[in-house]
């Protein structure tokens, strides 16, 4: 996991997460990549012993909700695995633009990688009331709808909003969260 000053202090709460592609790239506008994203999430779900509340897939980043024990060991997994599957995508595709940008943009003192797809770290912010909770479902379940990419929450798939508000089940196993 990278250096960063935001760390996850007491694995009995929820965290809200987000995790961003360098340089702002929208890879994850491709089907194939957000389908690796969605597997991920779908491992940690099942076979990590991982609560997750939520979830939102964008086009260059990621948010969630979620508590677990381990929980920054978990997402630096999750990160190292959907990396490693992406790249290998663009590899066997022969995609040398998207290889180019992900070189140039390794961190420089990363000697144990070619490429680098996500930035250092990520951004735990600690879930501490239903209040910041309900706050934090609905900021994730707005964000295709803030970057103008639906009119309404229940037009983005690759969200957990159907969970919450629609009586139906999305590409991703989560506990919804009921306070």
């Amino acid at each position: 996991m990278g250096r960063s000053r935001y760390k996850i202090l007491d694995e009995r709460y929820p965290y809200f997460i987000t995790s961003s592609i360098v340089n702002g790239y929208n890879l994850l506008s491709e089907k194939r990549f957000r389908d690796i994203l969605l597997d991920g999430l779908n491992f940690l779900s099942r076979e990590r012993r991982i609560k997750l509340y939520a979830y939102v897939i964008m086009s260059n980043h990621i948010h969630f909700i979620s508590k677990g024990k381990n929980l920054s060991k978990c997402i630096a997994g999750f990160k190292s695995f959907t990396a490693r599957q992406i790249i290998d995508s663009m590899i066997e595709d022969g995609n040398k633009y998207w290889l180019n940008r992900l070189k140039e943009a390794r961190v420089n003192n990363r000697t144990d990688r070619e490429y680098q797809l996500w930035t250092e770290g990520f951004h735990p912010k600690q879930i501490f009331s239903d209040e910041v909770m309900e706050q934090k479902l609905d900021y994730i379940h707005y964000n295709p709808v803030k970057a103008g990419l639906v009119r309404r929450e229940s037009d983005w798939r690759y969200s957990s909003y159907g969970d919450y508000n629609c009586d139906s089940t999305g590409f991703v196993d989560i506990d919804v969260y009921r306070g």
